[in-house]
């Protein structure tokens, strides 16, 4: 049985908490990493190609980058998705993302459905690891787009669109190899023989999104 016309071809466009266990003490320790009671601070860590563990304190979208340990004063400072304001800020968000893609000539349903996985429709949306707003931008993703204010609800949904649409194309209209590069990064999927990377959160991430779309498409979509 073939995919639905939803998964495939380019009928979605249009126009063509970890706990601080001993061990990451004494590793906290070992660094030298001395904080005084109250500061907010993370450590990251991330398998480099060369086979070494690295690791930083400064978020980065890629393969395999995880949370190592995080203060509780970070904690409390982590923004949460506002999961009660959901349905208000659809309805508020709405309008702009129909906008937002028909300008980058993408399905307003498939928009919707990315901003519902990614944050809830909560434009003060924040990821343990820096993504910030409706689309969730990354530093290093929003200055490449020229995105100057992440937490610019219309912005950081110019930059997450036209990011969609870059991998779309980059992919030859896979959706599915598209929602997995934004999740993971296109290397990952290139990495991967241009396969949803095995990440659990990947490939998550790929089938809600195809969930909420499908189920929000318009008849003549799937």
């Amino acid at each position: 049985m073939g995919l639905p016309s939803w998964s495939k071809g380019s009928d979605f466009v249009t126009g063509k908490r970890l706990m601080l266990r001993s061990s990451v003490a004494i590793f906290i320790l070992a660094l030298g990493i001395v904080l005084p009671q109250g500061t907010a601070a993370v450590v990251y860590k991330y398998l480099g190609p060369d086979g070494v563990m690295h690791y930083t304190n400064r978020p980065i979208k890629r393969p395999g980058f995880r949370l190592l340990w995080r203060s509780t004063a970070f904690e409390r400072k982590t923004s949460r998705v506002n999961a009660k304001a959901f349905q208000r800020n659809r309805k508020r968000f709405e309008p702009l993302i129909r906008a937002v893609a028909e300008r980058w000539q993408l399905r307003p349903e498939l928009l919707n459905a990315v901003v519902r996985v990614e944050s809830l429709y909560d434009p003060n949306a924040t990821s343990s690891t820096g993504a910030v707003g409706l689309m969730q931008l990354m530093p290093e993703t929003a200055r490449r787009l020229g995105i100057s204010d992440r937490r610019d609800p219309k912005a950081n949904l110019e930059g997450g669109a036209r990011y969609l649409r870059e991998l779309l194309e980059m992919f030859r209209y896979d959706l599915k190899l598209a929602l997995a590069a934004y999740n993971a990064g296109e290397k990952a999927v290139r990495q991967y023989g241009n396969r949803v990377p095995p990440y659990p959160e990947t490939q998550d991430y790929v089938r809600k999104v195809l969930s909420f779309y499908q189920q929000t498409a318009r008849p003549g979509d799937s």
